[in-house]
């Protein structure tokens, strides 16, 4: 069965830190790009970061210099370091991929929050 499943959402100050983890199918992970992407209350999702099957990164403007993605290919298994969390990081976080392929996953979502 295909699954991604996250972890590591909470609570947190702000200027805290968390990491998220996303475990992945095989059939999924290998070889393929991955993405993070956030909702926040009454807002629609945006992509966060992406990795490419090389480590390549992309980052959406408000999370450069304070959020890192990366990937264990041997554990099927994809992080996001969140550092300097601010407020309007609060959200929820999913895990999707493989990026450009169909079918396309979703995982269920963790919960960020950051308090002011």
């Amino acid at each position: 069965q295909v699954q991604l499943v996250e972890s590591g959402g909470g609570l947190v100050q702000a200027g805290g830190s968390l990491r998220l983890s996303c475990a992945a199918s095989g059939s999924i992970f290998s070889n393929r790009g991955m993405a993070w992407y956030r909702q926040a209350p009454g807002k629609q999702r945006e992509l966060v970061a992406t990795i490419s099957s090389g480590g390549r990164t992309t980052y959406v403007d408000s999370v450069k210099g304070r959020f890192t993605i990366s990937r264990d290919n041997a554990k099927n298994t994809l992080y996001l370091q969140m550092n300097s969390l601010k407020p309007e990081d609060t959200g929820v976080y999913y895990c999707n991929g493989p990026i450009g392929w169909i079918p396309n996953y979703w995982g269920q979502g963790t919960q960020v929050t950051v308090s002011s």
